[in-house]
Protein backbone atom coordinates (compact mmCIF):
# COMPACT_ATOMS: atom_id res chain seq x y z
CA UNK A 1 0.00 0.00 0.00
CA UNK A 2 1.42 3.40 -0.97
CA UNK A 3 0.45 6.43 1.15
CA UNK A 4 -0.10 9.74 -0.62
CA UNK A 5 -0.72 13.34 0.39
CA UNK A 6 -2.32 16.26 -1.38
CA UNK A 7 0.01 18.86 -2.85
CA UNK A 8 0.41 22.19 -1.06
CA UNK A 9 -1.21 20.98 2.15
CA UNK A 10 -4.72 21.35 0.73
CA UNK A 11 -7.41 18.82 1.70
CA UNK A 12 -7.15 15.69 -0.46
CA UNK A 13 -9.79 15.12 -3.13
CA UNK A 14 -9.67 11.44 -2.18
CA UNK A 15 -8.62 9.74 1.03
CA UNK A 16 -8.47 6.32 -0.58
CA UNK A 17 -8.03 5.15 -4.16
CA UNK A 18 -7.76 1.59 -5.45
CA UNK A 19 -6.82 1.30 -9.11
CA UNK A 20 -6.83 -1.86 -11.18
CA UNK A 21 -6.62 -4.20 -8.19
CA UNK A 22 -6.35 -7.87 -9.19
CA UNK A 23 -6.09 -11.00 -7.06
CA UNK A 24 -6.26 -14.70 -7.82
CA UNK A 25 -5.79 -17.93 -5.87
CA UNK A 26 -4.77 -21.42 -6.88
CA UNK A 27 -7.33 -24.09 -6.07
CA UNK A 28 -7.35 -27.85 -6.16
CA UNK A 29 -4.52 -30.34 -5.85
CA UNK A 30 -1.67 -30.98 -8.26
CA UNK A 31 -1.77 -31.76 -11.15
CA UNK A 32 -5.31 -30.40 -11.45
CA UNK A 33 -4.63 -27.10 -9.67
CA UNK A 34 -6.22 -24.12 -11.37
CA UNK A 35 -5.99 -20.38 -10.91
CA UNK A 36 -9.22 -18.74 -9.74
CA UNK A 37 -9.31 -14.99 -10.28
CA UNK A 38 -11.33 -13.19 -7.58
CA UNK A 39 -10.59 -9.53 -8.39
CA UNK A 40 -10.24 -8.56 -12.03
CA UNK A 41 -9.25 -4.88 -11.88
CA UNK A 42 -11.17 -3.16 -9.08
CA UNK A 43 -11.31 0.65 -9.16
CA UNK A 44 -12.64 2.32 -6.02
CA UNK A 45 -12.37 5.79 -4.49
CA UNK A 46 -13.41 7.32 -1.17
CA UNK A 47 -13.71 11.08 -0.69
CA UNK A 48 -13.42 12.99 2.62
CA UNK A 49 -16.64 12.77 4.62
CA UNK A 50 -18.13 10.12 2.33
CA UNK A 51 -19.96 6.95 3.42
CA UNK A 52 -19.73 4.24 0.77
CA UNK A 53 -21.21 0.74 0.78
CA UNK A 54 -19.48 -2.08 -1.10
CA UNK A 55 -21.92 -4.93 -1.59
CA UNK A 56 -21.37 -8.41 -2.94
CA UNK A 57 -22.47 -12.01 -2.57
CA UNK A 58 -20.52 -14.48 -0.47
CA UNK A 59 -17.38 -15.43 -2.38
CA UNK A 60 -17.39 -12.28 -4.50
CA UNK A 61 -14.05 -11.14 -3.07
CA UNK A 62 -15.21 -8.50 -0.57
CA UNK A 63 -12.97 -9.61 2.29
CA UNK A 64 -10.07 -10.16 -0.10
CA UNK A 65 -10.41 -6.59 -1.30
CA UNK A 66 -10.63 -5.30 2.29
CA UNK A 67 -7.40 -7.10 3.22
CA UNK A 68 -5.68 -5.52 0.22
CA UNK A 69 -6.99 -2.06 1.13
CA UNK A 70 -5.56 -2.29 4.64
CA UNK A 71 -2.27 -3.81 3.48
CA UNK A 72 -2.81 -7.24 5.03
CA UNK A 73 -2.70 -8.99 1.65
CA UNK A 74 -0.66 -8.11 -1.46
CA UNK A 75 -2.47 -7.56 -4.73
CA UNK A 76 -1.31 -9.36 -7.87
CA UNK A 77 -1.66 -6.07 -9.76
CA UNK A 78 -2.91 -2.54 -9.20
CA UNK A 79 -2.26 0.11 -6.57
CA UNK A 80 -3.83 1.39 -3.36
CA UNK A 81 -3.13 4.93 -2.12
CA UNK A 82 -4.49 6.53 1.04
CA UNK A 83 -4.10 9.60 3.23
CA UNK A 84 -4.35 9.98 6.98
CA UNK A 85 -4.87 7.33 9.63
CA UNK A 86 -6.87 4.21 8.78
CA UNK A 87 -9.03 2.19 11.16
CA UNK A 88 -9.94 -1.38 10.26
CA UNK A 89 -12.74 -3.52 11.66
CA UNK A 90 -12.31 -7.09 10.33
CA UNK A 91 -15.27 -9.42 9.92
CA UNK A 92 -13.87 -11.82 12.52
CA UNK A 93 -12.71 -10.02 15.70
CA UNK A 94 -8.97 -10.32 16.31
CA UNK A 95 -8.94 -10.23 20.10
CA UNK A 96 -7.07 -11.73 23.05
CA UNK A 97 -9.25 -14.07 25.07
CA UNK A 98 -7.68 -13.33 28.46
CA UNK A 99 -7.68 -9.53 28.15
CA UNK A 100 -10.57 -7.39 29.36
CA UNK A 101 -12.18 -4.71 27.21
CA UNK A 102 -10.24 -2.03 29.11
CA UNK A 103 -7.00 -3.91 28.55
CA UNK A 104 -7.70 -4.19 24.83
CA UNK A 105 -8.21 -0.43 24.56
CA UNK A 106 -5.03 0.23 26.53
CA UNK A 107 -3.03 -2.17 24.34
CA UNK A 108 -4.35 -0.75 21.07
CA UNK A 109 -3.89 2.78 22.36
CA UNK A 110 -0.20 2.08 22.87
CA UNK A 111 0.03 0.55 19.40
CA UNK A 112 -1.52 3.74 17.98
CA UNK A 113 0.90 5.77 20.18
CA UNK A 114 -1.98 7.67 21.74
CA UNK A 115 -1.30 9.67 24.90
CA UNK A 116 -2.82 7.86 27.90
CA UNK A 117 -5.38 10.60 28.60
CA UNK A 118 -6.49 10.66 24.93
CA UNK A 119 -6.90 6.87 24.93
CA UNK A 120 -8.99 6.94 28.11
CA UNK A 121 -11.17 9.76 26.81
CA UNK A 122 -11.77 7.98 23.49
CA UNK A 123 -12.48 4.72 25.34
CA UNK A 124 -15.15 6.37 27.51
CA UNK A 125 -16.82 7.91 24.46
CA UNK A 126 -16.88 4.56 22.64
CA UNK A 127 -18.33 2.74 25.65
CA UNK A 128 -21.07 5.36 25.91
CA UNK A 129 -21.80 5.44 22.17
CA UNK A 130 -22.10 1.66 21.80
CA UNK A 131 -23.51 0.97 25.27
CA UNK A 132 -21.16 -1.61 26.75
CA UNK A 133 -19.58 0.24 29.69
CA UNK A 134 -20.60 -2.51 32.11
CA UNK A 135 -18.28 -4.95 30.34
CA UNK A 136 -15.15 -2.80 30.73
CA UNK A 137 -13.56 -5.26 33.18
CA UNK A 138 -14.86 -8.43 31.47
CA UNK A 139 -12.48 -10.75 29.65
CA UNK A 140 -13.02 -11.26 25.93
CA UNK A 141 -13.65 -14.99 26.32
CA UNK A 142 -16.67 -14.18 28.53
CA UNK A 143 -18.34 -11.71 26.18
CA UNK A 144 -21.34 -12.46 24.00
CA UNK A 145 -20.97 -12.34 20.23
CA UNK A 146 -22.72 -8.97 20.06
CA UNK A 147 -20.45 -7.41 22.68
CA UNK A 148 -17.38 -8.82 20.94
CA UNK A 149 -18.57 -7.05 17.78
CA UNK A 150 -18.89 -3.79 19.75
CA UNK A 151 -15.35 -4.17 21.09
CA UNK A 152 -14.07 -5.00 17.59
CA UNK A 153 -15.66 -1.82 16.21
CA UNK A 154 -14.54 0.23 19.20
CA UNK A 155 -10.89 -0.68 18.66
CA UNK A 156 -11.13 0.49 15.05
CA UNK A 157 -12.60 3.80 16.24
CA UNK A 158 -10.14 4.35 19.09
CA UNK A 159 -7.64 6.60 17.28
CA UNK A 160 -10.33 8.64 15.46
CA UNK A 161 -9.16 7.49 12.01
CA UNK A 162 -9.58 9.61 8.88
CA UNK A 163 -10.68 6.50 6.99
CA UNK A 164 -12.71 3.72 8.62
CA UNK A 165 -12.83 0.39 6.76
CA UNK A 166 -15.51 -1.95 8.09
CA UNK A 167 -16.07 -5.57 7.03
CA UNK A 168 -19.62 -6.71 7.95
CA UNK A 169 -19.52 -4.39 11.01
CA UNK A 170 -23.07 -4.86 12.31
CA UNK A 171 -23.22 -8.67 12.22
CA UNK A 172 -24.50 -9.73 15.63
CA UNK A 173 -25.83 -6.29 16.59
CA UNK A 174 -29.30 -5.96 18.05
CA UNK A 175 -31.52 -3.20 16.64
CA UNK A 176 -30.58 -0.67 19.32
CA UNK A 177 -26.86 -1.16 18.63
CA UNK A 178 -27.53 -1.00 14.89
CA UNK A 179 -29.06 2.46 15.36
CA UNK A 180 -26.16 3.50 17.61
CA UNK A 181 -23.79 2.37 14.87
CA UNK A 182 -25.42 4.65 12.33
CA UNK A 183 -25.34 7.55 14.79
CA UNK A 184 -21.55 7.05 14.95
CA UNK A 185 -21.31 6.93 11.16
CA UNK A 186 -23.32 10.14 10.85
CA UNK A 187 -21.04 11.87 13.36
CA UNK A 188 -17.97 10.80 11.42
CA UNK A 189 -19.42 12.05 8.15
CA UNK A 190 -20.18 15.43 9.79
CA UNK A 191 -16.57 15.59 11.06
CA UNK A 192 -15.23 14.97 7.54
CA UNK A 193 -14.19 11.39 8.27
CA UNK A 194 -14.77 8.71 5.62
CA UNK A 195 -16.34 5.28 6.05
CA UNK A 196 -16.30 2.26 3.73
CA UNK A 197 -18.72 -0.50 4.74
CA UNK A 198 -18.40 -3.91 3.10
CA UNK A 199 -21.45 -6.16 3.41
CA UNK A 200 -23.30 -8.89 1.56
CA UNK A 201 -26.55 -6.88 1.71
CA UNK A 202 -27.76 -3.31 2.27
CA UNK A 203 -31.16 -2.59 3.78
CA UNK A 204 -30.91 1.19 4.34
CA UNK A 205 -29.48 2.59 1.12
CA UNK A 206 -30.43 6.14 2.11
CA UNK A 207 -27.77 6.05 4.84
CA UNK A 208 -25.01 5.82 2.22
CA UNK A 209 -23.67 8.44 -0.16
CA UNK A 210 -22.93 5.75 -2.73
CA UNK A 211 -23.40 2.01 -3.19
CA UNK A 212 -20.92 -0.01 -5.24
CA UNK A 213 -21.54 -3.63 -6.22
CA UNK A 214 -18.65 -6.09 -6.38
CA UNK A 215 -19.66 -8.31 -9.27
CA UNK A 216 -17.54 -10.70 -11.33
CA UNK A 217 -14.37 -9.25 -9.85
CA UNK A 218 -15.19 -5.61 -10.67
CA UNK A 219 -16.57 -2.68 -8.66
CA UNK A 220 -19.71 -1.45 -10.42
CA UNK A 221 -21.47 1.78 -9.27
CA UNK A 222 -25.13 1.16 -8.50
Amino acid sequence: MVPSTAAGGSPPAEVLRASGVEKSYRRGTWPARRRHQVLRGVDLTLAPGEVVGLVGENGSGKSTLMKILVGALPADAGTVTHTGRTGHCPQEPVLYERLTCDEHFELFGRAYRLPADAERRSRREIYASLGFERYAATRADRLSGGTLSKLNLGLALLADPDVLLLDEPYAGFDFDTYLRFWDLVRERRTAGRSVLIISHFVTDEERFDRIVDLCEGLAVPR
